[in-house]
């Protein structure tokens, strides 16, 4: 039984939804949790939900909390006993196998970076997204970690994204693309036109690149892994939330019109059921935070207790996979790609910088820079 740990005090509802999640992961007999919050607020709590006795849950108290309005790096460096930077820590000490939360998002991603460190290899950590298809599952990435790219990271998000689809979905020989507004090669963005000339050089046994993909594309099934920015990530995911609600909200309008149609939805009821769990993020839970060497799990502010549990089992069934070692063997069968790809960075930051520049914008290694902006 793996451990997770559970930053408790992150939601936009804590600590009650986090507490109703760990204690029904906890009795799921899947996952062992370790609640990390003040415990002042987290006990009172789970006495009111019938108490943790013969539970695989412990309580990791803390006295601090990173609140949503907080920078994120800055809020790692200086609450260093804050609910989700103790989370991390007991990842990284090996006192727990993976950590969840549904906090500050940017506050993850620094967390990410300077408590568990980025993988060799990795310039920046992505969200890693997965999407119901016709086919199956898609993951996309980035979902919203960087908002501003170069094609050596979306080159890096397409390796961890093929690894994370061969050892979590089961795809053999995953397909990979790129997200553009058209599938013509001229399309697209300078980002996304050397992405694909970078990726095109590719030549694996574990993934097939098949070019640019558009935004219809990802639910068909055609591809199953998605490369993108995380701007435009973001957007994508915030875009299909509301279609998706909006489109159940019209369902549940027609069925609503006439008795007719309440009489025949009777008997859809379960077709309904299983294309809503399909669709239900909360199925899910989270998302996982690629390129650190730790499982980390990032969950919606918004989560609900049912979401809270699937990230901790989810978590749990992360850590029992080798997907770090998987995603550093792509990355260094790449090692002429992602030399290229360096390359043309260090060509293209030599070219924008001036005098006037800022230390910061010549800085060889944009992860930490990036944590601060998120």
């Amino acid at each position: 039984m793996k451990t997770v740990a559970l930053d408790a005090m992150g939601g936009d509802d804590a600590p009650r939804v986090e507490i109703e999640g760990a204690l029904a992961a906890a009795g799921s007999g899947q996952v062992r949790v370790v609640l990390v919050g003040d415990q002042a607020r987290l006990e009172p709590e789970i006495q009111r939900l019938g108490g943790m006795a013969g539970l695989p849950l412990e309580i990791r108290h803390c006295s601090q909390v990173i609140a949503m309005q907080d920078h994120p790096s800055s809020a790692v460096r200086r609450k260093t006993d804050s609910s989700m930077r103790v989370a991390h820590d007991l990842v990284r000490d090996g006192a727990a196998d993976a950590v969840v939360s549904a906090g500050n998002s940017g506050a993850m991603m620094a967390c990410g970076l300077f408590v568990l460190k980025r993988l060799r290899g990795v310039d920046r950590p992505a969200i890693a997204a997965t999407f119901p298809t016709r086919r199956g599952q898609a993951v996309l990435l980035d979902m919203g970690a960087n908002v501003d790219c170069r094609p050596l990271n979306l080159v890096q998000f397409g390796m961890m994204g093929a690894a994370f689809s061969r050892v979590v979905h089961g795809k053999q020989r995953p397909v990979v693309g790129v997200l553009s507004n058209g599938a013509e090669e001229h399309k697209g963005t300078e980002l996304t036109r050397q992405t694909h000339q970078l990726l095109q050089g590719c030549r694996s046994e574990h993934f097939e690149y098949r070019g640019y993909v558009e935004g219809r594309d990802i639910f068909g099934g055609e591809v199953d892994v998605v490369v993108c920015d995380g701007f435009t990530g973001n957007l994508v995911l915030k875009v299909t939330e509301g279609a998706a609600e909006t489109l159940a909200g019209f369902v549940k309008d027609s069925i609503k019109a006439s008795l007719v149609s309440r009489l025949f939805a009777v008997g859809l009821l379960p077709a309904f059921r299983r294309v809503k769990a399909r669709m239900d993020y909360a199925e899910q839970g989270g998302a996982p935070l690629l390129g650190v060497q730790g499982v980390s799990i990032v969950c919606h502010g918004k989560s609900s207790a049912r979401a809270i549990k699937n990230a901790l089992i989810g978590a749990g069934r992360l850590a029992d996979f080798d997907l770090l070692t998987r995603m550093q063997q792509l990355l260094a069968e790449q090692g002429e790609v992602m030399a290229a790809a360096r390359g043309q960075a260090t060509t293209s930051s030599v070219a924008s910088s001036s005098p006037a520049s800022s230390p910061e914008s010549s800085s060889p290694d944009p992860a930490p820079s990036e944590a601060e902006r998120v």
